[in-house]
């Protein structure tokens, strides 16, 4: 039995469709969910819906009762991310989980990127708790840039300079993801994923303007600058400092992989930068 954690945000539901068209069947499928009330679509299609709640370590063994592989999908909470992941750690262990992967950032141990932290934390707690593991260190999403509001602005802000990002879709992620857990061979590996095309946010600025016929161009400035218009523009604090460290991460090049661990993962090229795009202006 295979269960993912997370699976009515993006990249479970991405996760769970991937391993379904590898042919896993649904019934050994377990979507971890903390409300299973919006997981109706999966349950129609069969998957088994558990309670988990990373915060409630008490549904946490009932929830991986019989399971035998987990992807662990890191956790959004930038206040208590560690303490949530150690509980899903420490229940996969009383559970007897065979492998467990987790969703973790491109080189966490190296990283300057004040995200890493909690990864490398996380990634230790799985070591220590004796776990057959699998490390999934995935550089940015192409998600992340939104396209029609640089469109609506004609411009593209952040803090990257001419840093290279390895973003690569979710959907492209998500297969990577889907291979670790239905293949074998994958037991205490580290893969560190990105995109095959690296890309400057000035030529995502040119992108956008060659596919809209618009102008959009690429507005660089200091990070403590580019925080405060984020919360200019509503982000709270907390979110608008992580991404500001992440633009100028990126621009160090703590983004960037020339590794293509990710398209031999999926056995094809990741999305192009052009697909992207297109995608997000249709």
């Amino acid at each position: 039995m295979i269960a993912i954690t997370g699976a009515t945000g993006h990249l479970g539901q991405l996760t769970i469709a991937a391993l379904l068209d590898r042919g896993t069947p649904p019934q050994d499928l377990v979507a971890l969910v903390r409300d299973p009330a919006r997981a109706a679509a999966l349950s129609a299609q069969g998957v088994q819906v558990r309670q988990a709640d990373y915060t409630q370590p008490q549904t946490l063994d009932a929830a991986l009762s019989g399971v035998d592989r987990l992807l662990l999908v890191s956790s959004n909470d930038l206040g208590d991310r560690v303490g949530q992941h150690r509980n899903v750690v420490e229940a996969a262990r009383r559970a007897g989980v065979n492998l467990l992967a987790y969703t973790s950032l491109l080189r966490a141990d190296t990283s300057q990127l004040g995200l890493a932290a909690d990864h490398r934390a996380t990634e230790a707690l799985i070591r220590e708790a004796g776990l057959p593991f699998v490390f999934l260190r995935n550089s940015w999403y192409l998600e992340n840039y939104n396209v029609p509001q640089a469109l609506a602005h004609g411009a593209l802000a952040g803090s990257a300079g001419e840093g290279r990002v390895s973003a690569a879709s979710r959907a492209d992620y998500a297969a990577a993801a889907a291979a670790v857990l239905s293949e074998p061979g994958h037991v205490n590996a580290i893969y560190e994923l990105g995109g095959d095309d690296a890309f400057t946010l000035s030529e995502l600025a040119a992108e956008i303007a060659a596919q809209s016929g618009r102008p959009v161009h690429y507005q660089d400035m200091p990070p403590a600058q580019y925080a405060a218009m984020l919360r200019g523009v509503g982000l709270p604090g907390p979110v608008a400092d992580m991404l500001a460290d992440s633009d100028a991460g990126l621009a160090r090049g703590d983004l960037y992989t020339d590794r293509r661990d990710l398209s031999r993962l999926i056995g094809r090229p990741t999305t192009k930068l052009a697909e992207a795009v297109r995608a997000a202006l249709a």
